[in-house]
This record gives structure tokens, C-alpha cells and sequence, in this order.
């Protein structure tokens, strides 16, 4: 299963030949397909996914719709340096009716988030230079972020890591990635105010 056709030293391409075989096992599992086609050696591939629609999707949809017209439009602010992370999540606050900035480093953060105001702040406590918590103890040391909710966010979930967290001065824990529900939750946390 996990085998390069062409074993030759001075192949091109990398890698130990598990990555189709993952995404075939995990699509397959989820009733979907996977189809690859070519048009020979020098030409590229074209790989498709399908999985198929649950029946109860309009039913979230709508859900997440109500949700949104309840709690008005946030200003959310995510910091973190895996910028196809930060962007995913982004759109994900989007479709949640709110605002989202994207940020990759914690200096940038504590500018925006001075500059902001915002409503909520996602630091990735991980990031470089900066990292996310000092970024935090940064932004708390400010009178005006009294009102801000800073959501750490992070890989790890021990009860040690969720107290060093808390010491840097973030409202609340979580471990990546982030799930829909999750999310909400903490954006129903936050003080009512009129959609904008």
C-alpha cells in the first residue's frame, strides 16, 4: 500500500507514497470517492473528491443563520502563524456573521488588537518570536483591553498547559483544531449588542 512505482534514486518526486492512500481510507469512510486520472508521464494529475451532502444540511445551515442574527457582528481578531489555519478559521468566523482580522505573529496581534478593539481575540499561543501568551500578557497589561476575550489556542490540552493559559491572562482554552460548536459557544459567551 505504501510504495513508490518508481524506486530509482534519481526519482523527482518525494515522499513514502502513504499520502493517496490516507486520503482514499479517510474519504471512503466518510461514503465518499476518490478518482485520479492523467494524461500521461509530464502532463499533471487531476485528483477529485466527492462526499456526499448530509441530508440534515439545510437544517445547520439554517441553524447557524439564527445564531447569527442573535449575536450581532464581532469583531474577532486570529492570531496565528500557520496562515492556511488562520484563513480557514476566518472564513469559518465569517459564516458565523461576524468580522474576522488574521494576524501571523504576536507583535502584529497587539498592534491590531489596540488599534481594534475587538470583541474577541484567538491567540495561537505557538507562534514565533512573540509568542502567544507574552503577546496576551502584552495586550492585558492595557486598561482598554479590559472588556476583550482572548481564547488561547493551541495543540496542547493538559490541565498544565490550561493554567499557564490562564496566568497569561486568557479568558478560556482551546485545543486545535477547532470545532464548529466549540466556537459558538464562546461567541455566545460574549456581551449582547445590536448586528451592525
Amino acid at each position: 500500500m505504501f510504495s513508490q512505482v518508481d524506486q530509482s534514486i534519481g526519482r523527482a518526486g518525494g515522499g513514502l507514497g502513504i499520502g493517496l492512500a490516507l486520503v482514499k481510507g479517510l474519504v471512503e469512510s466518510h461514503a465518499g470517492t476518490v478518482t485520479v486520472s492523467s494524461g500521461g508521464v509530464g502532463q499533471g494529475s487531476t485528483f477529485i473528491v466527492s462526499l456526499p451532502v448530509p441530508s440534515h444540511a439545510q437544517e445547520v445551515v439554517a441553524s447557524v443563520g439564527e445564531g447569527q442574527k442573535a449575536r450581532g457582528k464581532w469583531r474577532v481578531v486570529i492570531a496565528d502563524d500557520n496562515q492556511d489555519g488562520a484563513k480557514t478559521l476566518a472564513m469559518l468566523i465569517n459564516v458565523l456573521g461576524c468580522e474576522a482580522h488574521v494576524v501571523n505573529d504576536g507583535a502584529s496581534a497587539v498592534a491590531l488588537v489596540e488599534r481594534l478593539r475587538p470583541d474577541l481575540v484567538l491567540m495561537d499561543v505557538g507562534m514565533p518570536e512573540l509568542d502567544g501568551l507574552e503577546a496576551t500578557r502584552r495586550i492585558r497589561a492595557h486598561e482598554w483591553a479590559v472588556g476583550i476575550r482572548i481564547i488561547a489556542l493551541t495543540g496542547w490540552g493538559q490541565e498544565s498547559d490550561r493554567q499557564r493559559s490562564r496566568e497569561a491572562g486568557c479568558d478560556g482554552h482551546l485545543v486545535k483544531p477547532i470545532d464548529l460548536p466549540d466556537l459558538e459557544k464562546i461567541l455566545e459567551t460574549l456581551s449582547p449588542k445590536d448586528a451592525s
